[in-house]
């Protein structure tokens, strides 16, 4: 079923015309390594996340690997509004306009606000990746039908309830709501949960057994369905120490059931005490075994994880007041991307807020010594470098009045901050107005030509070979920043430089401001030429 809504036939493309614009490092608002360099993979942009999540697909479409976002829950008590410039009349009229609790389009607007970003952030997605939606009561029907249409009802994975704190909530008109929503979808059937292993705290293993650390867990049932008359195949007879039968009996003293079924029961681990003058059987569980014990699955209510609460005092804890309102606990979001994001991976979120999620990303790292990437992105000049950007340098340099020891000494790491440059429009490019470098070009128009992403460092910039190369393809420009070499006979692609490109390689893609061949010659050479976006050819 497809979800319909006002302004929807308006912004069904609108992700495909949003322009390019190229990221402009502040190296003096990131941080740099021990070695004095920046980190160009770890990325906290200050910009429109539409926009930015545009600029980001030239280098980085089809590689990230967990994105994890928590938009606006469209409560109506909060501050945001419709700001993307839709040509049509109904978008217009919403522009910049806060959304309250009274407005009628309230939930069309979030859906059209949602729509694009989501088909941006579907292409940023690897194969084998996963989005992770925050959410509440508000969206969370519309969200599911939203992503169901986008992501494909197919690629559903989950949608966890997580409890965001402990009692409270006599705010809520009818019952005390504590919980709200993660949605989780995965990009295809490639995607693979990560697997965690049985938690283990050593402090619990006080037993000694066998020379092996251990702890004893009571094999008869006991609490809810602790009857045999609840589940008959677990009431069956074990050899006690005497050589007799011994079944298990319920608290109450009635007919009890064993925890486990009999083909899982190893005798070998069975400790055996005299309680009251009865035989009682305990589980023996090693620590050594459980550490190397088969890995399970998570489960999707968050029952015991970090509150808001904690959230809040993390936030205390690092600027020694609350800076902003309903983030994220780091606990949580660090528990999310290990079920996605492996240590060499890429985790990306586009609403970053108190940049609760690169907080994660290192703590994950610090722990288990991967090599994780983020990049966040955040609109809002009044939070973007002095809270998203400044928590980061505290987590990375070290909090001095920090409780947590890891965070104290800091957690490590770099960045690099960005803000969004000029977009790459045809129009300023056409008068010269706005000419991106050689690089930027050669990455927009590998974009453009092939839909997939290239990593900067590896575009040659000479000039004079091709900038790129696979396997079965090379892809040259000639290029510029100079409108008039660009409207001269200079820049024209000539059978020379054919011949060149020609003895490179029998598939060539070629940029040009023009050129001076018929493509039916070219194509003859293994040649596809690509005009640039200039003035006419001369």
């Amino acid at each position: 079923m497809r979800l319909d809504f006002e302004g929807k036939q308006h912004i069904y493309g609108h992700h495909l015309t949003v322009p390019i614009s190229p990221l402009v490092p502040d190296y003096e608002k990131s941080v740099a390594d021990a070695d004095g360099e920046y980190d160009d993979e770890n990325l906290i942009i200050h910009g429109d996340n539409l926009y930015a999540l545009k600029s980001l697909l030239p280098k980085y479409a089809g590689r990230v690997k967990c994105i994890y976002i928590d938009p606006p829950y469209n409560t109506g008590n909060e501050s945001w509004g419709y700001n993307d410039r839709v040509n049509s009349p109904i978008h217009q009229a919403w522009f910049k306009k806060a959304v309250g609790k009274d407005d009628l389009d309230r939930h069309d607007k979030w859906l059209c606000m949602m729509w694009p970003r989501l088909h941006l952030l579907k292409e940023l997605l690897s194969d084998d990746g996963a989005i992770l939606v925050s959410i509440d009561d508000n969206e969370i029907h519309h969200l599911r039908m939203l992503m169901d249409e986008i992501f494909g009802e197919d690629n559903f994975v989950a949608n966890i309830i997580w409890r965001k704190k402990a009692g409270g909530g006599q705010d809520s008109e009818y019952l005390a709501r504590e919980h709200e929503y993660i949605v989780v979808f995965r990009k295809r059937e490639d995607f693979r949960v990560i697997l965690r292993r049985v938690a283990t705290d050593p402090s619990d293993f006080k037993k000694i057994k066998n020379g092996r650390k251990c702890r004893f867990i009571k094999l008869e049932k006991w609490g809810a369905d602790a009857l045999r008359t609840d589940r008959e195949s677990l009431f069956y007879p074990i050899l006690d120490p005497d050589g007799n039968d011994f079944f298990p009996q319920a608290p109450s003293g009635a007919e009890g059931s064993w925890r486990k079924q009999p083909e899982t029961l190893d005798n070998k681990h069975i400790h055996w005490e005299l309680r009251k003058g009865r035989w009682t059987p305990l589980e023996v569980v090693y620590l050594d075994e459980l550490r190397k014990s088969k890995k399970v699955k998570d489960r999707t209510i968050y029952y015991d994880h970090a509150t808001t609460t904690d959230a809040a005092n993390e936030q205390k804890n690092i600027f020694g007041k609350k800076v902003m309102d309903n983030s994220k606990p780091s606990e949580l979001i660090r528990h999310l991307v290990g079920l996605v994001a492996r240590e060499n991976d890429l985790v990306l979120d586009s609403f970053a807020g108190s940049g609760t999620t690169a907080h994660s990303v290192l703590a994950l790292n610090k722990e288990d010594g991967g090599n994780r990437r983020f990049i966040l992105v955040e609109c809002e000049d009044k939070f973007a470098n002095s809270v998203t950007a400044e928590r980061i340098r505290r987590v990375i340099r070290g909090v001095p009045n920090a409780k947590d020891k890891q965070l104290k000494e800091g957690l490590g790491g770099s960045f690099t901050y960005c803000t969004l440059g000029d977009p790459l429009d045809i129009s300023k490019m056409l008068s010269g107005e706005s000419l991106p470098s050689y690089r930027d070009m050669a990455i927009f128009m590998y974009h453009t030509a092939t839909g997939g992403a290239i990593d900067p460092g590896a575009v040659d910039v000479s000039g004079d070979k091709p900038f790129y190369r696979e396997s079965e393809r090379e892809f040259w420009l000639f290029y510029k920043p100079d409108i008039e070499w660009l409207q001269s006979s200079e820049s024209a692609f000539t059978e020379r430089l054919a011949e060149r490109v020609a003895r490179s390689s029998s598939n060539a893609v070629v940029f040009a401001p023009h050129k001076y061949m018929p493509q039916r010659q070219l194509s003859e050479k293994g040649i596809t030429f690509c005009q640039l976006p200039f003035a006419e050819p001369i």
